[in-house]
């Protein structure tokens, strides 16, 4: 019997990380960065807070709206799974300045903030397609589908980038509702599905692959060299 070097997944690592590096100029984080903290007016936000002399001091909305528009971008949308992605993922960590929000203040945040939330998602958004920033599988959520196809789509009248930028306005839009849905709904029940359903898949073809590869040999073409055969209909080669 081999020996082999032990492992194990459930390990810790404290590794020396500076949080500036993981954000990469010329990806779309690194937009969202500069963009919600230097470009971008957050004072519709300062109104809600009474905290100048006395209370707890706040996160900053910047930062809230870094991790929420990012992890709209890797398919989540709920403020429990916002709030672990800022612990597990280290681009979003680093957007978040490593301050870890509470799931609680993420759904706050987004549930009473939410109109303003969408006008400005739907600029950066703008900006991030005219820029060719967002590649086609950012934001395939559910169906909502925003065209990546940015060299040929920003061009025209003013008319019709107007129209373009309602479209991404609906389709945040969209994104926002489906938080706050997931937020009173819980989505937990239903990732865990989806997991489950992952797995299954996975063990289903690796053993039909298994299966074929113990039944069948290789087909031999006329030029005596064995020619390529499809799982699903080992009878035709390919």
């Amino acid at each position: 019997m081999p020996r082999f070097k032990d492992y194990s997944y459930d390990q810790q690592l404290m590794l020396p990380i500076t949080l500036s590096k993981q954000i990469l100029p010329g990806t779309f984080e690194y937009t969202l960065h500069v963009l919600f903290s230097e470009k971008l007016d957050l004072s519709v936000f300062y109104d809600r807070f009474q905290n100048e002399e006395t209370g707890a001091p706040a996160f900053d909305p910047a930062v809230l709206l870094k991790i929420i528009l990012f992890a709209y971008s890797r398919g989540i949308t709920s403020s429990r799974r916002i709030a672990r992605f800022c612990d597990e993922n280290i681009v979003c960590m680093a957007l978040s300045a490593d301050t870890h929000p509470h799931f609680t203040t993420i759904a706050d945040f987004i549930s009473s903030m939410d109109k303003e939330c969408i006008d400005l998602f739907t600029k950066v958004l703008a900006i991030c397609y005219s820029e060719n920033l967002i590649g086609k599988e950012m934001f395939a959520i559910d169906g909502c589908k925003i065209s990546s196809n940015c060299s040929k789509e920003w061009s025209g009248t003013k008319a019709d980038l107007v129209r373009k930028v309602e479209k991404i306005r609906k389709s945040i839009s969209f994104l926002v509702g489906k938080h706050q849905h997931e937020d009173l709904h819980g989505a937990k029940n239903k990732d865990l599905e989806k997991e489950t359903a992952a797995i299954e898949k996975l063990s289903a073809k690796a053993d039909k692959i298994e299966s074929w590869l113990s039944e069948h040999n290789d087909r031999m073409g006329a030029s005596g060299k064995a020619v390529k055969s499809n799982i699903t209909d080992h009878c035709c080669p390919v």
